[in-house]
């Protein structure tokens, strides 16, 4: 007899956008950061979130369904992936990256096949806008930005700090750094290292002040600039955490060959972010991004880890290598 086919993971994949959604509107709604001063009722995280009685109970046991909160009787909590990494109190807070795609992303993401026909972007951009020139000239967005930023790539750093042979290194700066988070997460693991971060001059300020609460601003300072016109700075490790895809192939030679520059002999890059895996069949993540590149960026997309080795080869490195970091995020190291 044949297989029975069945249409299940067709049709949770077409409406997986009703669990995100249901997530990113917790997230807007503070619903985790409440629960982590303890856990209650449906009556009462009803009144504490303002919403409706009509449908509160379905969307606190949908969250419950899909692992974001535990419940038990008639008590809602949160789990301890989503009491540390969604509670806005707390350091390790990263729902900026979700708020950012229920404000910004989930809107543009509608529009994707209007982009699959045309390859233009979808975004500020399609009413003649530019996001991040409006972005950087107004403080307040720019921080929330880059704390987001700083959110999504925070499982990554940690992975970056641990992994990489730093002992063998005395310096580093990373790339577009936003607001510092993979410096601080380099200088934290080891004392031994004195780095910094490269970025526009308007980023000094909240990557300052982030660093000083960390505690590590005598051995992380800030390198103002930009990284198209102006020369990288000079380290020992150069890294690159989720620039690349962002540009056209062009410009992604032309920011590795700035950096193989910028080494010094047995010098280090490090490039990293959602790799495609080589056989373009399982990291799903790093396509999806790519489409995001789409609907974000005039020419951006994102690459395997065989494309990032085979540019940085053309730019001069003797080596380069891909390891595999948390989730769906690797990175690519050169040696000079």
């Amino acid at each position: 007899m044949g297989v029975q086919l069945s249409p299940e993971n067709i049709m949770q994949l077409g409406l997986g956008f009703w669990a995100s959604k249901t997530l990113l509107s917790a997230v807007e709604l503070g619903l985790f950061t409440e629960l982590a001063k303890g856990p209650l009722d449906a009556r009462a995280l009803t009144e504490r979130l303002g919403l409706h009685q009509r449908s509160a109970r379905d969307f606190f046991d949908a969250l419950v369904s899909l692992r974001m909160l535990r419940r038990h009787g008639d008590r809602y909590a949160n789990t301890p992936e989503t009491d540390q990494f969604l509670d806005r109190a707390k350091p390790t807070y990263v729902g900026e990256m979700l708020e950012m795609a229920n404000m910004r992303l989930y809107p543009f993401w509608g529009l994707l096949t209007e982009a699959l026909r045309t390859g233009h972007p979808q975004n500020e951009a399609k009413k003649g806008e530019n996001f991040f020139a409006a972005l950087y000239a107004d403080p307040s967005r720019l921080e929330g930005f880059l704390k987001a930023m700083t959110g999504g790539s925070l499982g990554a750093s940690m992975a970056i700090a641990k992994q990489f042979p730093w002992k063998d290194y005395r310096t580093f700066v990373d790339v577009g750094a936003a607001q510092g988070g993979l410096p601080v997460q380099v200088a934290l693991a080891h004392p031994h290292l004195r780095g910094g971060g490269m970025d526009l001059p308007v980023v000094r300020p909240i990557f300052e002040e982030y660093v000083r609460a960390q505690g590590v601003a005598d051995r992380v300072r800030f390198y103002p600039g930009d990284f198209f016109r102006d020369p990288l700075p000079k380290a020992e490790v150069l890294v690159m955490g989720h620039i690349l895809h962002d540009w056209n192939l062009e410009e992604k030679r032309m920011l590795l060959k700035k950096a193989y520059e910028a080494l010094p002999t047995r010098g280090a890059l490090i490039v990293h972010e959602a790799i495609i895996d080589d056989e373009r069949k399982q990291n799903a993540l790093g396509l999806l991004m790519s489409l995001n590149m789409l609907i974000e960026t005039p020419g951006g997309f994102d690459y395997t880890g065989a494309d990032c080795c085979a540019w940085m080869r053309e730019a001069g490195f003797r080596e380069a290598r891909v390891e595999h970091l948390i989730g769906a995020d690797s990175m690519v190291v050169g040696i000079k």
